[in-house]
């Protein structure tokens, strides 16, 4: 599990945003410090409000500190639960995380992949996983896990051996943080129109 600091606008994590970004132009040291001024504080204890966590924040609370916040509460780093906010631990976080509930990884991920959306259907899932903050090996093992579990690799068409060298000849979109969401637009589109030919 890692938590990388990445722009809370487009996603980055270099000096290079992307165009139009509102925070282009905003130093990586600024966006780090934004994240440690505020995951200090809730490392140490839940709070009742926002407000109750801005005046415990060492610096004046700014647009990147609230950017940030918006950032980590979207990752689900950070919840609202039983009139508290906290940080979530990284064992209750990684649990979370592990099954999209948002489209289109959410059809992929519980209708499985189809021949013809498969390179996409990997991709997207190991590219997410990526996103979201798993380490290589929890990437891999959810991966796999989700291609036996959703029926992907019964279904066949792969030239791979096994799960496990498919997962591993995608290595590379893990280790280059590709977004996940042009493939996994790709993937849902054939996957619903395969499901919806097969349903009675």
């Amino acid at each position: 599990m890692r938590l990388r600091y990445r722009c809370p606008g487009c996603r980055t994590t270099s000096n290079l945003h992307d165009p139009g970004c509102a925070f282009e132009g905003t130093d990586r040291h600024h966006i780090e410090k934004a994240y440690t001024d505020l995951l200090g504080p809730l490392s140490a204890r839940a709070y009742p409000d926002e407000d109750a966590l801005r005046e415990d924040v060492s610096d004046r609370w700014s647009g990147l500190h609230a950017a940030v916040f918006g950032r980590l509460r979207s990752d689900q780093r950070v919840v609202e639960e039983d009139g508290t906010i906290r940080l979530l631990p990284p064992a209750e976080y990684k649990d979370r995380v592990s099954r999209p509930t948002f489209e289109p990884l959410q059809t992929i991920y519980e209708k499985g992949s189809v021949s013809g959306a498969h390179d996409h259907s990997v991709f997207a899932m190991v590219a997410f996983y990526e996103m979201v903050g798993l380490s290589w090996a929890e990437t891999r093992e959810n991966t796999i896990e989700w291609l036996r579990e959703s029926g992907t690799w019964a279904r066949g068409g792969f030239d791979e051996s096994s799960p496990e060298e498919l997962v591993d000849s995608k290595r590379h979109v893990y280790e280059q943080g590709y977004g996940w969401k042009q493939a996994a637009t790709e993937a849902k589109a054939v996957i619903d129109r395969r499901v919806s030919a097969t349903e009675p």
